[in-house]
């Protein structure tokens, strides 16, 4: 199985597999046709509080992932994250698809290295 990481604003590649949006709002500028997701798993994303205090600073990452593991072991977001988990086994290949400027500190890096190390 391989997760893969690619910003909403990238074009669509036939090795993407399954491309699933783990942002919990639309991308700003993108049609749901351009974007050409399988899924949005819209409940997955950090809450609103969590991410205007991360507020996208890279200083901030690490506190942010240790908080948004948490968030992901119940309600909504657990509930998704079990679906995720799901569809990465029945799949060869998924993509998360996210919109952050910053490739390396986001929510989707979080999520890919919780499925990576299951």
């Amino acid at each position: 199985m391989t997760v893969k990481l690619k910003r909403v604003y990238e074009e669509k590649a036939n090795s993407d597999g399954k491309r699933i949006l783990v942002d919990r709002v639309w991308p700003r500028g993108v049609s749901k046709e351009k974007a050409d997701l399988d899924e949005w798993f819209k409940e997955i994303g950090p809450t609103k509080a969590l991410r205007q205090w991360f507020n996208h600073d890279p200083d901030k990452f690490e506190e942010f992932a240790k908080k948004y593991r948490k968030e992901l072991q119940s309600g909504e977001q657990k509930a998704n994250y079990d679906k995720l988990k799901a569809i990465e086994k029945e799949n060869e290949t998924i993509t998360l698809v996210y919109a952050a400027k910053d490739e390396k500190h986001n929510q989707a890096q979080v999520l890919k290295e919780m499925l990576d190390a299951h």
